[in-house]
């Protein structure tokens, strides 16, 4: 097993998530099979109780898992599928280490963090990291470790530590370490100093990085370059310049220019594993795709607005997979993608009357974009301002696309505006009401938060009739699919029938057809509602099919996409390279 630990310094935030999903696809284009390990030294278990304006999204995996949102990342760049044991936090560590503690494991021994933790720590990742993750179900060639935070944080050492020890037990040309510091800009200066100094702390906790991952806002001067390898104890081809790029799609390339393919083959000793040809020929395969899909994705001409009317918007990484899948399809669809931020609450009359500007700006965005998207959440607060642009969108025929939470909304709208129940709401707005068109789900539990709801992939059935939908023909028409969940309330089965009545069609359900799953007007050019999040499943080279009806429906170009995949050219990483054709132009996937 090759490992690759990607570490930070300076600040945090300067994309190791990013030059660690990139690292690993340059390893899967020679044709080796790649994992990916997330750690996060903060003392939660997971990420499922997080605030998203903290931290960011909860990404959700198959499992069920809720974890960091680079993991997200990993699964989009690699299309691989991992486990909620690929994220480990120290919550987790200690859980482990006293759980066997109080069995008895380390009976007469005094439990130490070195070297108990540490070890649990190398024990973790060594057991994870040959855990098939891919369709050849075969054991991964390399492990890429991202250590969160910053090294030289308190919280961060006993990782440290643990990864000093790895390099050992790897041995000789199975652990490289990229290290990703900041090179800021002042005055036209560029600031080598921070860096300097990053290392020098990284080196006195007993890491040595073997490349130098240098994030800046322009080329780095090569005066700068020299200086970085003088004092950082590293060759000058060994710093990498990690510039602001137009996409984050095309740092692959970015890095790939600098050489760190060959690096990666010398310092790891790549050459003496054995490479499958298929894999290396879909490994070639899936990086023409990739410079196909995102080299050019700056020159588009034609843009599509889309308003996310969402609660959460001070902090964008809080719907990152949303954010994610918009962009992947964009580009499937050749389209620059204009995303406009709608604060939800400014869309309530309570906002007209203390802040009209707002109150009319959100409206303007909302009435003039092109598609509307209404994510998931939790709480009442900004709920009556997402109902009003369901509604918008419903009745001036605009594209609609809600998501969890956004799908409740569009059936408590229809349900008091088409059906006449002026009432309706949702059991987690108002426990008290008449008529909760939402309910909480009888099996979940109350009381406790943490890992509660129902999560992870599950089906749903194409309802018999429902061949008219335009969702199940991105879908190729299929009768079952498969997603991701992550919700605590459901359509109330009550209502159904009275709502199927009035004109709103529940075309997807799970597999006992009690729990609805998809909605959909007939006589609209796109209003669809998932329970499921898509975004989760959505991969670079494979958007999420709901996202993609929706911005192709939005850019005027529902038909073609939707013959795409009618035809079984499903042009994703799998099936190879295809076309599809857009306006009597052949695209290249």
């Amino acid at each position: 097993m090759k490992y690759v630990l990607v570490s930070g310094g300076v600040i945090s935030g300067v994309g190791k998530g990013i030059i660690a999903s990139s690292t690993g696809l340059l390893l899967k284009t020679i044709g080796l099979k790649v994992s990916s390990i997330k750690v996060d030294p903060y003392l939660n278990v997971d990420a499922g109780t997080m605030n998203p304006k903290e931290h960011g999204e909860v990404f959700v995996l198959s499992d069920g898992g809720e974890v960091d949102l680079d993991l997200g990342n990993y699964e989009r760049y690699l299309n691989i599928t991992l486990t909620r044991d690929n994220n480990i936090t120290t919550g987790k560590i200690y859980q482990h280490v006293i759980e066997r503690e109080r069995r008895g494991d380390y009976l007469g021994k005094t439990v130490q963090v070195v070297p108990h933790i540490t070890d649990a720590i190398q024990d973790w990742i060594q057991r994870v990291a040959r855990i098939p993750v891919d369709d050849s179900n075969e054991e991964p060639d390399v492990c890429i470790i991202e250590l969160g935070g910053t090294v030289g944080d308190i919280e961060s050492m006993p990782f440290v530590e643990a990864m000093t020890s790895l390099r050992r037990r790897a041995g000789k040309n199975n652990f490289l370490q990229i290290h990703v510091s900041y090179v800021p800009d002042i005055n036209g200066e560029q600031k080598t100093k921070p860096t300097q100094q990053a290392i020098k702390a990284v080196r006195s906790a007993g890491l040595i990085p073997d490349l130098i991952a240098c994030r800046c806002i322009r080329d780095l001067e090569p005066s700068a370059v020299e200086k970085i390898a003088h004092f950082c104890f590293v060759e000058p081809n060994q710093v990498l310049v990690v510039k602001d790029m137009p996409s984050i799609y095309q740092v692959p390339m970015l890095l790939e220019h600098q050489g760190l393919i060959p690096l990666l083959r010398d310092t790891l000793a790549l050459p003496t594993l054995t490479i499958s040809p298929a894999l290396a020929k879909k490994g070639r395969s899936t990086w023409d795709q990739w410079k196909s899909l995102t080299g050019s994705d700056q020159r588009y001409f034609d843009t599509v607005t889309i308003a996310l009317v969402g609660k959460y918007i001070e902090l964008h990484d809080s719907y990152l997979s949303v954010i994610k899948s918009l962009e992947h399809s964009a580009m499937r669809c050749r389209r620059r993608l204009n995303l406009i931020w709608v604060d939800s609450e400014h869309l309530e009359s309570k906002t007209r009357e203390s802040d009209p500007a707002k109150f009319h700006k959100a409206w303007h965005d909302v009435c003039t974009a092109k598609g509307i998207l209404v994510p998931g959440g939790f709480g009442q607060r900004g709920t009556e301002g997402m109902i009003a642009a369901a509604k918008w969108a419903r009745e001036n025929k605009t594209p609609y696309l809600g998501i969890c939470l956004g799908m409740q909304i569009a059936v408590i709208e229809y349900a008091r505006n088409v059906i006449g129940i002026s009432g309706a709401t949702s059991e987690e707005f108002n426990g008290d009401a008449a008529d909760k068109i939402i309910m909480f789900m009888p099996e979940v539990d109350k009381k406790t938060m943490g890992a509660t709801m129902r999560l992870g992939l599950r089906p749903t059935l194409f309802q018999p009739g429902s061949e008219w939908s335009r969702l199940r023909g991105l879908y190729a028409g299929k009768t079952e699919i498969h997603e991701r969940h992550r919700h605590r309330y459901e359509v109330n089965p009550d209502y159904i029938d009275r709502i199927e009545q009035g004109g709103l069609s529940f075309v997807g359900k799970d597999e006992a057809g009690v729990r609805m799953e998809v909605i959909e007007i007939k006589d609209h050019p796109w209003f669809v509602g998932v329970q499921f999040h898509p975004e989760y499943l959505s991969k670079v080279l494979d958007p999420s099919r709901p996202y993609l009806g929706f911005v192709a429906a939005s850019a005027g170009l529902l038909p073609e996409i939707t013959a795409h995949y009618l035809n079984g050219a499903a042009g994703n990483i799998e099936n190879g390279v295809n076309g599809l054709k857009l306006n009597g132009e052949t695209r290249l996937f």
